[in-house]
């Protein structure tokens, strides 16, 4: 069992309040849109998001008349989406869980993971080799045969062309494995802190690598930040890659 307490579940819980306030949250209608022509699902299909957040998708999707199982390490932001979805009148799964250790009792007719939901985040015991790489292997486990995967990722070659030798030097980046450290603030009942937490970055060379690796195949890559997501050439100076995967339809029994 992986231990949840850790700097992103502190980070999330104290900026819950506020994450729907950000600029790149207020093209949620569009992306649903999106996802829907994607991810190719008759009604009342269901989705797994892993890393739901707030629940902006989790409950659109679910508007949609699709059945949809949120998970996330922070609880603060389950219960926005716990409140999103009454307000929409629509229902939805929440589980609270790190995206490593959900155990799904069901199997899912698709899957999103946005927006850094899960995935890219480091916390300080976490290997930046092995993290991610867990967490896509429970998402292919979660699908069904056919299942697609659609997934947004932080783009190294951004952060490569910001960084210079006196961010290596300080410990701000890491070129061997390409994470970033930084120090963000946080509220909780202690009043507004800081916290130092991690996160890696991807080329897609070693991206698409990984999916291979688990078992998906990939069926599109594309540029596009969240807040205006295009299917379009991946710009070096974006913050994200967009990935559209599928598990095999007939799964290995090897």
């Amino acid at each position: 069992m992986t231990d949840c307490i850790n700097e992103w579940k502190r980070f999330f819980n104290g900026y819950a309040p506020r994450y729907d306030e950000e600029v790149f949250t207020k093209n949620t209608a569009v992306e649903i849109e999106f996802l829907m022509e994607e991810l190719k699902l008759p009604a009342g299909a269901g989705i797994l998001d892993m890393g739901c957040g707030t629940g902006r998708h989790t409950v659109g999707l679910a508007g949609q008349g699709f059945r949809v199982t949120g998970v996330d390490i922070s609880g603060g932001m389950l219960a926005l989406a716990q409140a999103s979805a009454d307000e929409a009148g629509v229902e939805i799964e929440l589980v609270e869980s790190d995206a490593r250790d959900f155990v799904f009792h069901r199997r899912f007719d698709a899957a999103i993971c946005l927006c850094e939901g899960s995935l890219c985040l480091l916390g300080s015991g976490d290997d930046p080799f092995k993290r991610d790489i867990l967490i896509m292997a429970n998402i292919f486990d979660s699908l069904k045969p056919g299942g697609r995967f659609v997934t947004t990722v932080l783009n190294a070659c951004r952060l490569i062309r910001a960084m210079s030798d006196e961010d290596v030097e300080s410990g701000r980046f890491d070129p061997l494995t390409l994470v970033e450290t930084s120090e963000m603030e946080v509220a909780d009942s202690d009043g507004v802190k800081k916290v130092t937490v991690r996160e890696r970055q991807y080329t897609v060379p070693e991206f698409t690598r990984m999916l291979h690796r688990v078992g998906f195949g990939i069926e599109h890559i594309w540029g596009g930040t969240a807040g205006n997501w295009r299917r379009g050439p991946i710009k070096l100076d974006e913050y994200e890659f967009m990935v559209v995967a599928r598990k095999p339809c007939v799964e290995n029994t090897e």
